[in-house]
């Protein structure tokens, strides 16, 4: 760890967030001479004393000890380089289309791979009016179930959430030039034109 680095960062966030080293202090209780130390490179936080960082700046732990906040290169927010991110632990579901760090349940998500649709993972598309209608065959089983369904455009993304033992199909207003994506909780990700 480069103290340096992460007193560097310290006094940037502190000044992002309008706060004098007495103030930071206070909300932490700690000294402001500690405060001090810190900015001038002299030391670095207590392991102890990084949660407490963390909630006051918004900036995760990982990146106050790394002492660098990188932002991410732009990529013109075309959404047809959507990334999806589903949480093992309790199912929940994150979309990008930057390079994210995410996280939930104290894990470190990667992006999904989708694949394209093998035989067991065919969706039905119907026009109808002025929606697709899409259908699928695949099981709805508290075990084994699409966790979603998703149609990414140049410039939006329109997910429905599913859930076990509900029907089999799902309705999105017509787009054209996307792809369709689709999660399954026991083989990942799925995608079609």
């Amino acid at each position: 760890m480069d103290c340096a680095k992460v007193g560097k960062l310290i006094l940037d966030l502190r000044k992002e967030k309008s706060l004098t080293q007495k103030q930071l202090a206070d909300e932490m209780n700690i000294s402001e001479q500690a405060v001090s130390k810190w900015e001038r490179g002299l030391g670095c936080p207590d392991v102890s004393l990084l949660p407490g960082l963390s909630a006051i700046f918004g900036v995760n732990i990982e990146k106050i000890l790394l002492g660098d906040l990188e932002p991410n290169g732009a990529n013109g927010g075309n959404m047809k380089r959507i990334k999806f991110y589903v949480c093992p632990n309790c199912g929940s579901t994150s979309t990008a289309t930057g390079e994210p760090a995410v996280s939930c349940c104290g894990r470190s998500l990667t992006p999904l791979a989708a694949q394209r649709a093998d035989e067991a993972h065919q969706l039905t598309i119907e026009e109808i009016e002025d929606d697709f209608y899409i259908t699928f065959p695949h099981e709805m089983s508290k075990a084994h179930y699409l966790g979603f369904v998703a149609y990414a455009a140049s410039d939006r993304v329109l997910l429905v959430k599913l859930y076990p033992e509900q029907g089999g199909n799902v309705r999105f207003p017509k787009m054209r030039g996307g792809k369709l994506y689709y999660y399954c909780t026991n083989h990942g990700l799925w995608m079609a034109d």
